[in-house]
């Protein structure tokens, strides 16, 4: 007769990182608001009682799988940055619009498709995701953190940018362009002007 094995049971943490996992998977394929709790729940291989016991509502789940898309952007911008000042400034900013041109779908999901309105919650994943950005500018580039309110301001400029440019585009002017926006805001930093284009 053989011994069955029973696999080792997850921790609560293990189990609700599972589940956001499998969420942010199926993020990319359709909108939050479409995912499936029935096959989260079969993919991760438990109930659809024992994922609510995670989550207590559908709207916490999706609110946890769009927070874990943002700090995945997040980072990938400051994993990307080995240098500080004005170096710094377009690494993180180049970092920002190549993740964000090279998983597009995702990230236009992430922005237009994050299911219930912040207040229904408590919490704006896009607020936090920009926030951090505008924080991992700030300590990074070396910026005065009075100019808060226009690096934030510039955080989602570079975000338009990024979606809104032809996918031929390059990615080196696309750059140029958000470090002079930044420099024309007024932000408290210096960073070379836009070269003529011939």
């Amino acid at each position: 007769m053989l011994n069955s094995v029973t696999p080792a049971r997850m921790t609560p943490e293990n189990r609700r990182r599972q589940l956001v996992g499998i969420g942010l998977r199926k993020f990319v394929e359709r909108p939050v608001q479409e995912l499936s709790l029935d096959d989260v729940a079969a993919e991760a291989g438990v109930s659809r009682g024992l994922l609510f016991h995670y989550f207590p509502t559908k709207t916490d789940f999706h609110r946890a799988v769009v927070e874990a898309a943002g700090r995945r952007v997040l980072r990938t911008a400051a994993r990307q940055v080995d240098a500080t000042g004005q170096e710094a400034l377009r690494q993180i900013t180049e970092a920002f619009v190549r993740q964000i041109r090279r998983r597009r779908a995702s990230y236009v999901a992430l922005v237009f498709g994050q299911g219930p309105a912040p207040e229904a919650s408590g919490a704006d994943p896009m607020g936090t995701l920009r926030s951090g950005l505008t924080d991992l500018v700030i300590a990074r580039a070396g910026l005065d953190p009075a100019g808060r309110p226009v690096v934030h301001g510039w955080v989602a400029y570079v975000e338009d940018r990024a979606l809104e440019a032809p996918a031929d585009s390059d990615v080196d002017a696309l750059v140029a362009h958000c470090l002079w926006a930044l420099n024309a805001l007024g932000a408290p930093t210096r960073v070379a002007a836009v070269p003529e284009q011939g």
